[in-house]
């Protein structure tokens, strides 16, 4: 076989129908689009219509709410912040807040806030500075001789 010799297997290529173009060709006078009307018509689309019976957008219920004023928060477990000293990124005994976290390497963003979830285990002494802290988070923080001082979250006080 030469580079030469190469060409497609038998039917792959398929030539495209020509419509519209007199009725021997068998597709010809509607173009296989039925007769009259709009849909033999270009540039029509009629979405989500079903011939006049109840669309299905509309039989079916509507359920949930969406609260425009919902804050959207940062989770981070007490144990992924033990990984980050343990790791050097963050200091022992020093002041955690989100700013610290970002640079650590912990989150990505800050959003509206960190809130700090417990799971995991704390060894160090840390003192934490973030929007919200879940009971098990500020326990873990205490018996390790830390703090947690609960700040109000970015949105709400950008809000007033």
């Amino acid at each position: 076989m030469k580079l030469n010799e190469i060409r497609d297997n038998e039917g792959a290529r398929k030539s495209r129908m020509r419509v519209g173009r007199g009725i021997g060709s068998g597709k010809g006078k509607t173009g296989g689009r039925g007769v009259k009307g709009q849909k033999s018509r270009t540039g029509v689309a009629i979405k989500g219509y079903e011939g006049g019976q109840m669309p299905i957008h509309m039989r079916l219920p509507k359920r949930g709410f969406k609260n425009l004023f919902r804050l959207d928060f940062v989770a981070v477990n007490i144990g992924r912040i033990q990984a980050a000293v343990d790791a050097g990124k963050i200091a022992k005994g020093a002041k955690v807040d989100a700013a610290a976290l970002v640079e650590a390497g912990v989150i990505r963003r800050v959003k509206d806030g960190v809130r700090l979830l417990g799971s995991g285990e704390l060894t160090t002494k840390l003192d934490f500075e973030v929007s919200g802290a879940s009971a098990g988070a500020k326990a873990a923080v205490e018996k390790a001789g830390g703090s947690v001082t609960v700040i109000e979250p970015k949105a709400k006080a950008a809000a007033e």
